[in-house]
């Protein structure tokens, strides 16, 4: 028997909203097709951290449908796009109970809880805006929060001393760092623990240059020209708006095209960043983190040297120690379970934190992703065993 659960449904033109809703609750979304690709993936993810997009389900058949959707726990919260509506009342009434709009939805939860949108006002906090004992509290929380990489860490605090300082006399707006590195060494990482020291509330803004490699890519990323059906402004706008630190993620930027490369420039040199319809971001203050998987070696073959000039840093990441990485899985083990114990139930406790860890080969992974899965999985493993005695 399937069990049933709500459907919250949304227009795409109050998506940034509702992302920004579930953002504050700290949950990812997720698109179904990622679980019908890899079933999986549902044994690693939670209620607690995730919301499911089923709006690809209206191009599949009913049976598959219902059969995806069963094996989730009826804790999860689905979303999907509303213009699918008569499809998802017909083909799927046995699959959720009861069918929502989201700015109702919405509007109610914020009425019972008003910090739920207050985060839509907030400006950016930045770097330069710190106070000198905040500043300490910053370094000493980014430093907490990324595992390894001393060198960098001593690396990153002299160039901040450095930006703060020529920020003030207008000669350096915008602080740029280009992280080389194996995959799942922790490039990204360094964003994220910026953001968190910073006392980000929403998600950081992250583009991934793997999906911009097609020749009309700087549409998608700042928007089609005026006149163009759907112009509107790009995903990195988005993010940015979306985001509450002065922090940019661009990931994979190897994998971008020369047009890409050539806005960087520009935004580099200039310090602001300007949409296809002149809408304009002033990014005084922003640190832009660049990663890339490409070698040391073939660096220069790939990112041009008016581009390079443009970095203020350029780093290699190498593969952490056993000793970084087991200080990252009793952080992990404790994060799951703390939003474990706030979310679902109060049961889990330091006896449960070290069978995991216990089990735990830190050596069979240089990738840290590998790791989180790996953590991830043992999790779910031993809450099923727990449940069951």
């Amino acid at each position: 028997m399937i069990k049933k659960s709500e459907l919250l449904l949304y227009t795409t033109s109050k998506y940034k909203e509702l992302k920004a809703f579930f953002d504050v609750q700290e949950k990812s979304i997720l698109s179904i097709t990622d679980f019908i690709m890899d079933e999986e993936l549902i044994n690693e993810h939670y209620a607690f951290e995730t919301v499911i997009d089923v709006s690809a389900l209206a191009v599949i058949t009913q049976y598959h449908s219902e059969r995806i959707i069963s094996l989730f726990d009826e804790s999860f919260v689905f979303i999907a796009d509303e213009k699918h509506r008569n499809f998802y009342e017909k083909e799927l009434r046995f699959c959720f109970s009861e069918f929502k709009i989201f700015e109702a939805y919405f509007e109610k939860e914020s009425s019972e809880n008003d910090s739920n949108n207050k985060h839509l006002a907030k400006k950016h906090k930045k770097i330069i805006d710190l106070e000198p004992q905040e500043l300490e509290t910053f370094f000493n929380s980014f430093n907490n929060s990324l595992y390894g990489h001393n060198k960098f860490k001593d690396d990153f605090k002299s160039l901040v001393d450095n930006f703060r300082v020529f920020n003030k006399l207008g000669e350096h707006k915008i602080l740029s760092l280009f992280l080389l590195g194996d995959s799942g060494v922790g490039k990204t990482e360094v964003a994220r623990a910026i953001h968190k020291a910073l006392n980000g509330q929403n998600k950081v803004a992250k583009i991934n240059f793997g999906n911009y490699s097609s020749d009309n890519s700087l549409n998608s990323l700042i928007g089609s020209p005026r006149g163009y059906i759907g112009s509107e402004d790009g995903e990195i706008f988005i993010r940015v708006a979306e985001s509450d630190t002065g922090i940019i993620l661009i990931d994979e930027f190897e994998k971008s095209n020369s047009t890409l490369f050539n806005y960087f420039l520009d935004v580099l040199e200039n310090g602001k960043m300007i949409s296809s319809l002149a809408h304009e971001i002033d990014l005084n203050g922003f640190i832009i983190i660049f990663t890339s998987n490409i070698s040391k070696d073939n660096f220069k073959n790939v990112i041009s040297p008016e581009l390079r000039s443009r970095f203020d840093y350029k780093g290699y990441f190498s593969i952490l120690k056993n000793q970084d990485k087991l200080k990252y899985v009793e952080f992990r083990i404790n994060s799951i379970i703390k939003k474990f114990n706030k979310n679902v139930a109060n049961v889990l406790d330091d006896t449960f934190k070290y069978e995991v860890f216990l089990e735990i080969n830190v050596g069979k992974h240089n990738n840290m992703r590998d790791l989180n899965k790996e953590i991830k999985k043992l999790f779910v493993e031993k809450l099923k065993t727990k449940i069951i005695n």
